[in-house]
């Protein structure tokens, strides 16, 4: 199997190097030829054009900075589209949009081509090493046998569904990370503002169980996924009660908590239907009401253990 790769910055050269690593095959090209140099030295080869890569490779990664620059790369003036031939695969490693990602589906259908979305995550150290997380949307008997390639360059590869799938784990992957972001943000200037050191604090917060991922592996298992909210695991009220104190607290020290203030109107709203006494993951309803009815259910979630 011949491959090719497009984009060869920060995350796409190490992903390259692996597949090279793997025993493939591989022809590379970026706007900045210099930047394959390492790859060519170890064996790659080089194609002037994506349509010239995509003439002479069965499957085709493309590692670029947006949906900008892999519209101009599929479709422009000797992009792949010209050279795509009948039975190859395009597979995008960028963060993209869902839209532009099955609109190309659309076209290279009509070629006789395939196209799947797989952005990655793990930052640049991951893409070397080849420990990210690889999340594939396209049709799956594609994936099933791309997957030996997709390994390659990840360790945990995971099919998502129909194309644009991908894009959108990607998405909400990423704006839950900075959404944590702006919270842990507020929190860690308000613990040290409020007298704690900053390694104690952090030390502290690691242990407990948003440093443990406690959350997402244990707790939302057992209770939002599969809709158990009685008896409570951390009733509500206990939860409302712990952030009313932290957001009081930054009232004391003047430090603004746009993101707690939020957590704490969602809590109040879900006090004022009730549900005081239910699991604090019950709050978490009222953003399926505002979704249009949309639940968010696993019955088969695994749990390994409360709060």
């Amino acid at each position: 199997m011949k491959i090719g790769f497009i984009g060869l910055g920060n995350m796409g050269g190490g992903m390259a190097a692996n597949i090279l690593a793997a025993g493939y095959p591989l022809t590379v090209n970026d706007l900045r030829p210099e930047t394959a140099e390492p790859l060519l030295k170890e064996g790659a080869s080089w194609a002037g054009t994506p349509r010239e890569m995509a003439e002479s490779n069965e499957v085709i990664f493309t590692s670029l900075p947006g949906p900008q620059e892999v519209e101009a790369v599929v479709t422009g003036k000797d992009g792949i589209m010209e050279g795509i031939r009948p039975g190859s695969v395009l597979i995008d490693l960028s963060t993209n949009s869902p839209s532009l990602v099955r609109h190309i589906y659309s076209l290279f259908e009509k070629k006789g081509a395939h196209v799947m979305d797989a952005p990655v995550s793990g930052g640049v150290k991951g893409a070397r090493t080849g420990k990210l997380a690889v999340m594939v949307g396209g049709d799956e008997a594609v994936f099933q046998q791309c997957k030996p390639l997709l390994d390659a360059i990840g360790d945990q590869v995971s099919y998502t569904g129909k194309i644009g799938c991908g894009s959108v784990c990607k998405l909400m992957h990423n704006c839950i990370l900075y959404s944590m972001q702006a919270i842990m943000a507020e929190c860690f200037t308000l613990g040290v503002k409020a007298g704690v050191e900053p390694k104690a604090l952090w030390q502290a917060i690691r242990g407990g169980a948003v440093g443990r991922s406690v959350y997402l592996n244990r707790v939302l298992p057992d209770t939002y996924f599969r809709g158990h909210f009685d008896p409570p695991n951390f009733e509500l009220r206990l939860a409302f009660k712990d952030i009313s104190l932290a957001t009081s607290l930054a009232r004391e020290f003047d430090v603004p908590m746009a993101m707690g203030n939020l957590a704490l109107q969602e809590m109040m709203a879900a006090m004022n239907r009730g549900w005081g006494n239910r699991d604090s993951r019950s709050a978490m309803l009222l953003q399926e009401e505002r979704a249009g009815g949309i639940e968010v259910r696993i019955p088969d979630a695994i749990n390994d253990q409360a709060e």
